[in-house]
């Protein structure tokens, strides 16, 4: 019996028993990939979990055993690695078993992933949550990813860059909709932690870095803010339930997707068929190559750096997106720049993503694949110059058209950023033909994977050593007596206090001198600088793609 219903089961979900009529209205498999798209996109949303998971313990403020910021960003890349990963293994079997098998499985994966990264969070187990959302979730996001792609290129041979548009739009629009929900979310399981009351009514003691105050002759860890101190443990940032509750609603939203996924018959063409046509630059294979075959060729790898150099400049910035804004502008605007204007930030990241990738992806219909990615490039580097320039000009002068101009800059940023992800698998179906176009897709989002390591690692590892040099030069400038005030510790001790998190910039410039210029905006100068770089690379590696040989072609 078991092996019947399991036999019943396979038969549902196997690409023989999905293909579709004559007749069947082919904008209707859209509507499946949107739907996956948008349930995965919302890793895109991560940045909404960072505060919460680095005050996990503190709640209001970070504690010395709360992860910190570094630690959780790479929760985020190991999914997107995992992700390239899944996506290399799953393109050639997308091939053989279907695009509804490959979604019913990227649904267990995804769902299951945040209930394991729930059970992480509850035992402040960081491994846990690596395992669950970045491992178990990543390859969800990788099947996910996927599934739809080689179909809808099938479905819509005429139009490839708007079919690869539609395919992966909905990943670009997922913190749109998984944005709102994961603050709702976490405001709704949210809970305040146990407050002692004014620092002033209490006795703090620092040891080891850490403060403590006396209750009763009880020493309790606490965190201050606002001049308040709150018992460490005994609020709830309500981030756990959160990942349990999309754990469950995304697995039921994404099998249903995956049953309404449905496969043209060998050889069908739409009526009134045109082949594509696309810019001088671009070459369209007569032929198809094989997925093996294509990774002997050096268009493969000039490709591959396309992709990963374009996504490497943005996914680090992604990652990281609410955090920045808050410190380069929040400290400079407060009045303007919240937590609701960084979190709608996030959101309308995902808008720009989203859109960019119909957008861009449609135009390369008529512009050709390598001409849009010039633009990318050629742009893209331009942009990521004027931030630095923005976050110079706001610290001297927090004057709103700065603010602007960040703004502006980041948005074209992200559309060309989605619009790279949706252009490429057209790009490879002009190189290497739509045969084994999935599959050929797949090994190449390894230049993913590699992004979600180059990119995040960039970003926070340059702000790391911006942000300790800040607080380096800010300590000097403090009085020692007002700082040993402040902290209950000299400064010959600043190294543990900042490993500790007691001393931060913030806390720092309610000390500094009068006139003293906060450097938190400058935190990400030289990130940008980074970023502006490797899409030098990408456009370099973009002018080199030529059409392939015909050895490397089926016979």
């Amino acid at each position: 019996l078991f092996n019947r219903e399991n036999r019943v089961m396979l038969n549902i979900l196997s690409k023989e028993n999905i293909v579709a009529g004559e007749d069947y209205n082919r904008w209707k498999v859209p509507v499946a990939s949107i739907l996956i798209h948008i349930c995965i996109g919302s890793v895109y949303a991560w940045s909404i979990f960072n505060p919460a998971l680095t005050k996990s313990l503190g709640v209001v403020a970070s504690s010395a055993n709360d992860w910190t910021l570094s630690q959780v960003v790479w929760i985020f890349s190991v999914a997107i690695v995992s992700l390239g990963l899944a996506a290399a293994f799953a393109g050639k079997w997308l091939e053989k078993v279907g695009p509804r098998m490959v979604g019913v499985c990227s649904a267990a994966l995804w769902g299951g992933g945040f209930i394991i990264g729930y059970f992480g969070i509850i035992t402040h187990q960081l491994w846990l949550l690596y395992l669950g959302y970045g491992v178990i979730g990543g390859f969800g996001l990788g099947l996910g990813y996927v599934s739809p792609v080689s179909t809808l290129i099938r479905w819509f041979p005429d139009r490839r860059g708007m079919a690869t548009g539609m395919a992966i739009m909905g990943f670009g629009g997922g913190a749109m909709i998984g944005g709102p929900l994961k603050r709702w979310l976490l405001a709704e399981y949210s809970q305040t932690p146990e407050s002692l009351g004014s620092v002033d009514s209490l006795i703090l003691q620092t040891i080891d870095g850490v403060r403590y105050a006396d209750v009763g002759g009880i020493m309790k860890e606490v965190v201050v803010d606002n001049a308040q101190a709150f018992v460490v443990g005994t609020g709830n940032t309500g981030v756990a339930d959160t990942f349990l509750t999309l754990g469950i609603g995304y697995f039921v939203v994404m099998v249903i997707a995956a049953f309404l996924y449905r496969v043209p018959k060998e050889g069908w063409k739409p009526k009134k068929f045109v082949e594509p046509k696309t810019g001088k630059s671009a070459y369209i294979a007569k032929k198809s190559v094989l997925v093996d075959t294509a990774m002997k060729t050096p268009q493969f790898y000039l490709l591959w750096i396309v992709l990963c150099m374009n996504v490497s400049a943005g996914i680090g910035v992604i990652g990281v997106a609410k955090t920045m804004i808050t410190e380069i502008f929040g400290g400079q605007m407060p009045m303007i720049v919240d937590g609701a204007f960084a979190s709608i930030y996030v959101v309308m990241i995902s808008v720009f993503n989203m859109c960019g990738r119909f957008i861009w992806a449609s135009s390369s219909d008529y512009i050709g694949r390598k001409n849009t990615y010039y633009i990318f490039f050629i742009l893209g580097i331009i942009l990521y110059l004027s931030i630095p320039y923005a976050a110079g000009q706001v610290s001297a002068n927090p004057a709103v058209q700065y603010l602007v101009m960040f703004y502006a800059a980041t948005m074209i940023i992200f559309t060309m950023y989605g619009g790279g992800f949706a252009t490429i698998p057209a790009y490879l179906a002009d190189i290497f033909g739509t045969k084994n176009v999935g599959a050929i897709h797949g090994r190449l989002l390894t230049a993913w994977s590699t992004a979600g390591i180059v990119g995040p690692l960039a970003i926070t590892e340059l702000r790391s050593v911006s942000k300790e040099n800040a607080i380096m030069d800010l300590a000097n400038k403090v009085d020692a007596n007002a700082f040993v005030e402040k902290f209950g510790a000299g400064k010959e001790q600043l190294v543990q206090l900042i490993e500790t998190k007691t001393v931060t910039i913030k806390s720092l410039m309610d000390i500094a001198p009068a006139g003293t210029v906060d450097p938190s905006a400058t935190l990400y100068n030289t990130t940008m600088y980074a970023m502006a770089g490797l899409l030098f690379i990408g456009l370099i590696a973009n002018h080199l793609v030529k059409g392939v040989d015909s050895k490397y072609q089926e016979k």
